[in-house]
């Protein structure tokens, strides 16, 4: 389904960990480039994803690994700030070991192939960072690595729903020459040109 050479999490978690320590309580409210979640519900949902990819990594099946993505809306734990960045930590080492990379897993209710798994685990560390940059106005470069493995998940996922639909939702046409961020945002669903602004205009 996507090009499955191994990428390692670590500097795109690290990167979202570090938005999420700039994020002011103040902005909790806020409304994301995510339809229908505010930054808290984004933060939760980050939390979610880590522990859920974390022992998809595992093998370590159960209830968060059982939840499909959507079900309720995340909740955000009261110690977030602490949870989430070790949450990251720890879905990144989980796929450091090769067994993570081997046989089938579980993420999100979706039995899958672990080595696609891990390109999941990209693609939503990747876009979700990118919400929540441009949610609480912080620059984003992601991961050269995850931000490849994101594009080719969202391209393949577009292309085999063959209705111009990506993962997120519809895509949004981007230029074929537009950066490589852009064009994974556009088939994610979402506006490249998204900003607090435009929602409040």
């Amino acid at each position: 389904m996507t090009d499955t050479t191994a990428v390692d999490l670590g500097p795109q978690a690290r990167l979202v960990a570090r938005l999420a320590t700039d994020v002011p309580d103040a902005a909790l409210a806020d409304r994301t480039p995510c339809p229908g979640y505010t930054v808290r519900d984004l933060l939760g949902h980050l939390t979610g994803l880590a522990v859920a990819f974390r022992d998809a990594a595992r093998k370590d099946l159960g209830p968060t690994t059982d939840t499909p993505p959507g079900s309720t809306t995340p909740s955000l734990p009261a110690d977030w700030r602490e949870e989430l960045p070790r949450a990251l930590g720890e879905l990144a080492e989980a796929w450091r070991k090769p067994a993570a990379w081997t046989g089938m897993t579980r993420a999100g209710g979706v039995d899958l192939p672990a080595e696609i798994a891990v390109t999941v685990a990209a693609d939503e560390l990747v876009i979700h960072g990118w919400d929540l940059a441009r949610a609480t106005g912080q620059k984003y470069t992601p991961d050269h690595a995850a931000l490849r493995a994101s594009h080719a998940f969202l391209l393949q996922a577009a292309e085999d729903e063959g209705r111009g639909g990506g993962a997120f939702g519809a895509v949004v046409p981007v230029r074929d020459d537009a950066p490589l961020l852009d064009r994974a945002v556009g088939l994610s669903g979402r506006d490249p040109n998204w900003t607090p602004q435009t929602v409040k205009a």
